[in-house]
């Protein structure tokens, strides 16, 4: 009874402001928790977190950032938009480790050696972020997530000796080869966000920026000092699960539907070219769906605040204007500007091609089916109307 009574007095201390200074036993310890990869998109790049134990007090607590609230008003508007408020949660660690025991992901465990003083510290910080009024930020997915608040957190409380050592990072990648370590190519994740991404993450991300994923935290303490000694006490596995491979189904992957829309477009082109026709169903499916892609990419990259969506050049080939020209292509009678303006689309494929050649902007390595099917069509629709005009005249 004494624990809790002590353990509630010391919260409620903590809470009353930043400038009140938690008070934990000498027994107390503070660790790094790093959480494995999960089959969800938002489990696929782990989690970190800050776990607190005092068994004088009868605290095992953990604290973590990246937490949002469904209740919250215009959740989905906001998620969408990048307006979405995240914040910092504190639970018992039973109930972290049981959530991780039934997603089946690994808990390894860094126990920092810090003195009484600078685990008060930490705690206090951690406790004034759980504030009402302090614990809702401004989430990014690069830039301010659950893990690059971690080295946040030990940055303001530890002070100018808390230093990185960035020596052991053989390759420094870029941030679309840092979010595609732990993605299958062929998924409808990985094709999605190579998708809504754009350029801005094509570019080679600093030793401190391969923090935003939990695993590099993880690695990065090893090489980490405070008052040049390292900070990492001990390691151990408090959840032992092997990370899992999870593989879709052929006839669920992109590539399979991909390679059908190929297959379909090759040969309706090849039945029109036979003839002399033009399939419109084709073509207005073609062109609505590009333009739907292209609407969604410029709103991604000019009506939110997400910084990973800003000059996507996937917006070249579906080009959004096609969402309006897809209703004219089912019409029997085509203005003869419609031949300038597929000449243009084909232009925008080559131009993507050359982005992609020069590493502007990678793109998933599906776009080649997406690409080759659109130039087919866009050729062939050259050749008709071409073709047809000639006739006429």
């Amino acid at each position: 009874m004494f624990r809790k009574i002590t353990f509630l007095i010391l919260l409620f201390t903590a809470f009353w402001g930043y400038s009140q200074n938690a008070q934990l036993s000498p027994l107390s310890k503070i660790s790094l928790l790093t959480v494995g990869t999960g089959e969800d998109l938002a489990a696929k790049f782990g989690h970190s977190a800050i776990r607190l134990q005092d068994p004088t007090l009868g605290i095992d607590e953990v604290y973590g950032y990246g937490n949002y609230d469904f209740d919250d008003p215009n959740f989905y508007l906001n998620f969408t938009r990048g307006k979405l408020s995240y914040t910092i949660s504190r639970i018992p660690f039973k109930y972290f480790d049981y959530s991780y025991q039934q997603e089946k992901r690994w808990i390894r465990e860094q126990v920092l050696d810090i003195n009484l003083e600078q685990r008060n510290d930490i705690v206090t910080f951690l406790e004034h972020n759980l504030l009402p009024k302090n614990k809702k930020y401004k989430y990014d997915f690069l830039f301010d997530n659950c893990a690059t608040r971690i080295p946040m957190v030990f940055e303001k409380t530890l002070g100018d000796t808390f230093k990185f050592d960035y020596n052991h990072l053989e390759d420094q990648l870029t941030f679309r080869e840092l979010i595609r370590l732990k993605l299958n190519p062929n998924s409808w994740s990985n094709f999605g966000i190579d998708l809504a991404l754009g350029s801005v993450i094509d570019r080679e991300a600093t030793p401190y920026e391969h923090l935003f994923l939990p695993i590099y935290v993880y690695e990065q303490m090893k090489h980490t000092t405070l008052n040049g000694k390292p900070i990492v006490k001990s390691e151990s596995v408090i959840l032992d699960i092997p990370e899992q491979e999870y593989r879709s189904l052929i006839f669920l992957t992109p590539l399979f539907w991909l390679s059908i829309l190929l297959v379909l477009v090759c040969y309706i082109t090849y039945t029109d070219f036979k003839n002399l026709r033009r399939n419109k169903w084709l073509d207005f499916g073609l062109f609505a769906v590009t333009g739907l892609v292209g609407v969604l990419i410029l709103f991604l990259w000019f009506g939110t605040d997400h910084l990973a969506t800003k000059a996507n050049f996937n917006s070249l080939w579906a080009f959004a204007p096609n969402i309006v020209i897809a209703f004219m292509m089912i019409k029997k009678q085509i203005p003869s500007w419609m031949l300038t303006y597929i000449i243009f689309l084909t232009i925008l494929l080559g131009i993507t091609c050359m982005l992609w050649m020069f590493k502007i902007q990678v793109f998933s390595i599906l776009l080649i089916i997406v690409l080759l099917a659109l130039a087919i069509r866009y050729l062939y629709l050259i050749y008709y109307f071409k073709s047809t005009y000639l006739t006429k005249k």
